[in-house]
Formats: structure tokens, sequence, C-alpha cells
């Protein structure tokens, strides 16, 4: 059975002034698929995400996320989707039950919802002696995963993932990407970010821009090949170098 796309991006184009961030990129992504979204440093990928995730407006071409309109719907985008940041995901100076409550209230869940979802997080994430502890208290490693958890809680189409792991130890990130796959087994959409190209191994397909464009875009086990490489480092180093 084919599975049905989740977002469409068209010849999505952002220009600021006489620079092109992101240049006519075409692709898709499908319900439950974790899709692996790289490049450098101002490749355009954060650009692109941006415009995806429905805070900046396409200078060109078009995309739907979640089956809503990126230029005309934007607010529509926001309620079907989850994001994490890497460098903001949660207010260090709550708690981790208030956390939850204010970020169930900015979803839009009722107050019987988020008394629920609030048990259910807590519990699934071992985290009952520290509930009313201050985020800030906590090791990185924990805060990711309940920012991961609290970007869940209205039970969104597609979570994206600004680059989730960064500075988190080995094991924590591989713990992070336990809870990804068990994500997307549900049928989530993940659409993440990363600059660990170990990582990459780990998408079912993955896109690599450069300068703008998107040149790469496949499997890893496919881009491997195509590129004649033994991982997926190589695979960037060889489109990175031209």
């Amino acid at each position: 059975m084919k599975k049905e796309n989740v977002i469409e991006a068209t010849n999505l184009t952002k220009t600021f002034g006489d620079f092109t961030a992101v240049d006519a990129i075409t692709f898709e992504v499908k319900k439950g698929e974790i899709f692996g979204f790289l490049g450098a440093n101002g490749a355009g990928k954060t650009t692109a995400m941006k415009m995806l995730i429905g805070i900046s407006i396409p200078s060109n071409g078009k995309a739907t996320v979640a089956g809503f309109d990126v230029s005309k719907q934007p607010e529509d985008i926001k309620k079907n989707i989850g994001y994490m940041s890497q460098k903001f995901a949660l207010y260090d100076d709550l708690t981790v039950q208030e956390n939850i409550t204010f970020f169930g209230g900015i979803y839009g869940l009722k107050r019987s919802q988020i008394k629920i979802k609030s048990e259910e997080l807590i519990t699934n994430l071992g985290l009952q002696e520290v509930a009313n502890d201050l985020v800030g208290s906590l090791p990185l490693g924990w805060k990711q995963k309940i920012a991961f958890s609290v970007a869940l809680l209205h039970d969104p189409k597609i979570i994206f993932l600004d680059e989730p792991t960064g500075s988190v130890d080995p094991i924590t990130r591989r713990q992070f990407w336990e809870m990804i796959y068990q994500t997307a087994h549900e049928g989530t959409t993940v659409f993440v970010t990363t600059h660990y190209m170990d990582e990459a191994e780990y998408c079912d397909r993955v896109s690599i821009m450069v300068n703008g464009k998107i040149e790469a875009l496949d499997t890893p086990k496919k881009l491997k090949e195509q590129f004649e490489v033994d991982n997926m480092n190589d695979v960037f180093l060889k489109l990175a170098r031209g």
C-alpha cells in the first residue's frame, strides 16, 4: 500500500534581496517516514525548515505540510506539527510539570487532556522524582527527551527536529533515536536536521543541501552506492567539495 505524502514541496524558493537562500527545491516526505534534512551551515536547510513550519513565507514555488499551504495556511500548519529546537525547547525557570502544562495550553489541549498527557509523559520517561524540579537543574540529555515528548503532546502529524542531539553524549543520542523510531512506528512523520553524519544512517531517506539546492536525495544505502563510499560522512564530503 502506497503511503500518503505529508510534505510536498515544488520549486520552493526563498530570496533575501539578491541572495537566494533556498533555490527551487522539490521533494516529498511520506507518512511515518524518518526524513533527514542535511547540509552544512549556510546551505539553506534552516531557511527551508522555517518555510515548512509556517514562520517564513516562500518567495516562489509552493509547498504543503499536513495538507495545508505554507503560504496561505501557516496557522493551520502550526496546529498540526510539533517542533523541537536544540537551542530552545523548554523554560529552565519552570518545573518539568509546569513546562508540560504550559505547552499543553499553547497547543490548545483541554485541562483534562493535559492532566492525562502529563501523567503519561512523566511515567513513560520515569520522571516521577523530578517532576517538580526546575528544568534548568536537569542534565541536557533529560531536557532533550522531555522537549521531544512535549512537542508530541498534541499528537501532531509531523514533528520537526532541528539538530535535536547537539552536545549530548553518545548514550543519550542513542536513547533519543530509539524515541524517534518509536514515534515513526506509531505513524508520526519525523523531519530531522543534524550535523552528525552517523545519524543520517538512521533515516529512511536523506536529502543533502548544498548552496541552497538539494544535490542528493535517497536512502542512505543508495546514496553510498551512488557515490561509491562506505559511509554518509564521505557522501557529504563529496557533495560539499563539489
